[in-house]
């Protein structure tokens, strides 16, 4: 038997690229695939490359089957001793057993076959070991290895029989005339179908009367199942001497099992069965592994569009907000009313004495100059605005990810949390406000930055002027009515026709457009900082970009170099 020399590089890329699936977002076919993903790479370090790197080893023979259904009795008839613990304590079989050759022991000793248990000898190992027990009882060439319960009530046990079942040269099933029909046995009866794996099946403590009526139900059964090729072993209901079938019973299995042991030619044929069958599965089951990354895929891009689309809303609202007025009411209209209403605005205009007079009164009283007033108002309810878009589209996104698939696990406990606002975003927003602010009073001494500009801003104040193009970058009256438009857009038209005056026109329009988008972009920034907490917990789970492809690639050039051979 000759397989091609690359195809151990191509089980260990398989292996690599399963073993790395990104399987992080919790969606419908998540778990099986994660199950599937463990399996291969089992069977590839358990089995496939073990088996590879030496097609004469001997032949491995795993025992398994229900809870009770006489594995280990099974196991101690084949050899006439007491190898393996059996009894009517379940779970018993802890540890597996595997028993052969002297001369064969060496090859199980290391860790060419099931490289993560310890071998241990001389008794039960416990959790995470193999029992070794050479015996001359078991002809070269030939390894039994009793099983753990493939239906445990420990999910340890069934997950280790799964794993040692897939390590197999041959599976002796061993099911009970009572229980051959559940459904636990034909699961694993079908992945041995679907595996090409070779197997027998023992049908034990059949009555004697019903043996030939049962045998014949259950041989109907495997061959419906597409398993005609497994041999049929029928064990009766017998008393049993020293806790071991009679000898009849067991002698039919037994000499089939010497003979392929004996027949090199015959023990290479289910090696090569099995092994072909194995190679044969994974290019399916690799697939089912990659469309489960391809549905993480899928879901982590809702995910990512459901928290944009949030996020993007509450952009477009404070957009609105600040181009429609809606800022214009409140404190900002009442303190704008001060600063304008009162004529000390107008005063102020006509002399530099009473600019002087009024930042000599705020010095002395601490209290704020009416221009600080406006300014500290529009702080305010800017960041009111801000505070109340970024709370609700933190709850859209955690509304939309609770009902998406994987989302309520990445939200796991932090939902409540996650729904509102970060602890530190009105912090971060008032300092962008004030720096917004600041930037403003920047604007407008670049502006008039010539000579005679800078005396009339002199004579009025840059804070004067600086609070007039806040205003004005929210003096749309979409969102004033009746009086508010009297109040706040006549005096900021008024404001701004003196700013024209002193700037020109061309020069003001620029510095309000500029005082908006500087100010939006600020306001895009903070509400990404808040999405990013939302982002930042799909990026750790979802699959990176191509890894889908990148199984489909390597279960193709596994198929390419199997077909090689």
């Amino acid at each position: 038997m000759t397989l091609p020399a690359r195809l151990p590089d191509a089980l260990r890329e398989v292996r690599d690229r399963l073993a790395e699936a990104p399987l992080g977002l919790a969606t419908a076919g998540r778990d099986d695939a994660r199950r599937t993903a463990r399996a291969v790479v089992d069977q590839i370090d358990d089995y496939l490359l073990p088996r590879l790197r030496d097609l004469d080893a001997p032949l491995l023979t795993v025992v398994g089957g229900s809870t009770g259904a006489g594995k280990s009795t099974l196991v101690n008839s084949l050899v006439g001793a007491p190898v393996s613990a059996s009894g009517v304590l379940r779970p018993t079989t802890r540890s597996p057993v595997l028993v052969c050759a002297p001369s064969d022991a060496p090859a199980f000793a290391g860790d060419r076959v099931l490289p993560g248990l310890a071998r241990v000898s001389g008794g039960p190992g416990g959790p995470g070991t193999i029992e070794l027990v050479p015996s001359d009882a078991v002809p070269a060439g030939l390894a039994l290895l009793d099983a753990p319960d493939v239906d445990s009530v420990v999910a340890s046990n069934r997950d280790l029989a799964a794993q040692l079942l897939s390590a197999a040269d041959l599976w002796v099933f061993v099911t009970t005339a009572a229980r051959y029909a559940d459904a636990v046995p034909w699961d694993l009866l079908r992945t041995a179908q679907e595996r090409g794996t070779a197997l027998a099946v023992v049908l034990d403590r059949v009555p004697p009367e019903a043996a030939a009526e049962v045998a014949a139900d259950l041989g109907g059964m495997l061959q419906r199942a597409g398993l005609a090729a497994a041999r049929l072993f029928v064990v009766e209901e017998r008393p049993l001497p020293d806790g071991r079938l009679p000898e009849e019973q067991v002698a039919p299995l037994r000499g089939w099992l010497h003979a392929l042991a004996a027949d090199r030619e015959q023990r290479a044929a289910v090696v090569r069965q099995t092994l072909t069958g194995a190679l044969a599965s994974l290019e399916a089951r690799v697939g089912a592994v990659a469309a489960a990354v391809e549905e993480q895929d899928r879901a982590a891009r809702e995910l990512s569009s459901s928290a944009r689309a949030a996020y993007a809303e509450a952009c477009a609202s404070i957009d609105e907000g600040v181009r429609g007025g809606a800022l214009l009411r409140g404190e900002v209209l009442s303190r704008w009313q001060d600063f304008v209403g009162t004529g000390e605005w107008m005063r102020s205009l006509q002399s530099s004495v009473g600019r002087l007079r009024d930042r000599l009164a705020a010095a002395l009283t601490g209290r704020p100059t009416p221009a600080e007033e406006v300014s500290g108002a529009l702080e305010t309810g800017v960041a009111t605005l801000l505070r109340a878009e970024a709370d609700r589209a933190a709850e859209r996104t955690v509304g939309t990810w609770l009902a998406l698939p994987g989302g309520s696990a990445l939200l796991a406990e932090d939902a409540d949390a996650l729904a509102r606002v970060s602890p530190d975003f009105p912090e971060a927003t008032a300092a962008q406000v004030r720096d917004w602010q600041g930037g403003v009073l920047d604007l407008v001494r670049e502006q008039g930055a010539d000579k005679r500009t800078r005396a009339r801003l002199t004579s009025w104040g840059v804070n004067g002027a600086g609070a007039v193009v806040m205003v004005a970058v929210f003096a749309s009256t979409g969102g004033l009515t009746g009086g508010e438009i009297a109040v706040a857009g006549g005096t900021t038209a008024l404001g701004q026709r003196v700013l024209e005056a002193m700037l020109g026109d061309a020069a003001v329009r620029s510095l309000a457009d500029r005082a908006r988008e500087d100010l939006l972009s600020r306001t895009d920034q903070l509400l990404q900082t808040e999405r990013d907490r939302f982002d930042l917990r799909i990026v750790a789970a979802a699959p990176a970009e191509g890894a889908a492809d990148g199984l489909r690639h390597a279960a193709s050039g596994l198929v390419a170099a199997v077909r090689a051979g």
